[in-house]
């Protein structure tokens, strides 16, 4: 009897030991967790970027093109798609105007639902007959929001876009060097691009060359407005464009991107320039051996990572 209520004690002895070991143990756990949230926390709080996202520079880049064009489309998503920019967010669009085949409606329909990267005019499709003007002048309806969106909610930002770019489909834009020379320039009545005629480089004479140009959202709500482009629509799209800016006394703050833009350097003339680190757009890509080499120059595939799925030297 006098072993059995030993053995009880001892047995007791240990359960009590037991208990004390386990809530020691679960307050430590607590401490690390309580540790490790304090951690996370602090960390978020590091890697937020310097520049919060609302004011990083909003850029719309339209690119004219045509219904048929699937596979050039295909192509600059494969340009642009792969690109990374940091203080900025650029969106990039295909514009065209109304669908007029049945084969059209079902492949661009596919499109717009694999990518959501088309803007439809509404206009017959042409390229010197008034499409510039349709395109910058359907935007602020475009984007305007919807009557039964929250208004001024963080989805709906003013204005939707600082710039808005038209910018043709052989012409290679290097997006964070587009942005790098955009940062310290004003955000309003700015006019941007590629001085015509190609030695000039006062940017207040003539007009910029449908290579690519840029406007402020202002200028892209004045076109909207004004009666002086609905009178002149017809003519080469780039200079009809600077006649605008001159005849309503528009783009007061002018950015001549020379050198920074030019023609591929192959056939040389006054408009060309060799490939350089500095470039913003190369325009004159007519063939898939002038965008090779220019996407090689650049080393834009530089990120790719090592695989056994692939090899290539």
């Amino acid at each position: 009897m006098k072993n059995v209520i030993v053995l009880s004690f001892i047995f007791i002895a240990f359960l009590f030991t037991l208990a004390s070991i386990n809530e020691i143990q679960l307050d430590h756990l607590s401490s690390i967790k309580k540790c490790a949230t304090s951690t996370s926390s602090s960390s978020n709080n590091s890697v937020l970027p310097m520049k919060s996202p609302e004011n990083d520079i909003r850029i719309l880049l339209g690119i004219p093109t045509m219904a048929d064009h699937h596979d050039r489309r295909h192509f600059l998503r494969l340009i642009y798609g792969t690109q990374s920019v940091v203080g900025a967010k650029i969106d990039v669009k295909f514009v065209f105007c109304n669908l007029t085949k049945e084969d059209q409606k079902v492949l661009v329909a596919l499109e717009i639902i694999q990518h959501n990267d088309i803007i439809i005019l509404n206009c017959k499709e042409n390229m010197d007959k008034g499409k510039t003007y349709t395109y910058f002048s359907s935007l602020p309806d475009m984007l305007k929001p919807d009557s039964d969106s929250n208004s001024g909610s963080d989805s709906d930002p003013y204005p939707p876009y600082h710039y808005v770019i038209k910018g043709d489909d052989d012409t290679y834009f290097r997006l964070q060097k587009l942005v790098d020379t955009l940062i310290p320039l004003p955000r309003e009545d700015l006019y941007y691009g590629y001085v015509i005629p190609c030695p000039s480089m006062d940017p207040f004479v003539h007009y910029m060359s449908g290579m690519g140009y840029l406007v402020s959202w202002d200028i892209v709500e004045w076109i909207k407005e004004s009666e002086i482009p609905k009178r002149h629509l017809v003519g080469p799209e780039d200079k009809i464009f600077g006649e605008w800016m001159r005849e309503g006394r528009r783009g007061k703050n002018r950015f001549n991107a020379k050198w920074h833009m030019y023609n591929y350097p192959e056939p040389p003339t006054r408009c060309t320039h060799e490939l350089w680190p500095d470039t913003v757009a190369v325009h004159l890509l007519k063939t898939q051996e002038k965008w090779i080499r220019t996407l090689s120059y650049f080393n834009v595939t530089q990120n790719l990572k090592p695989s056994k799925m692939y090899h290539i030297s």
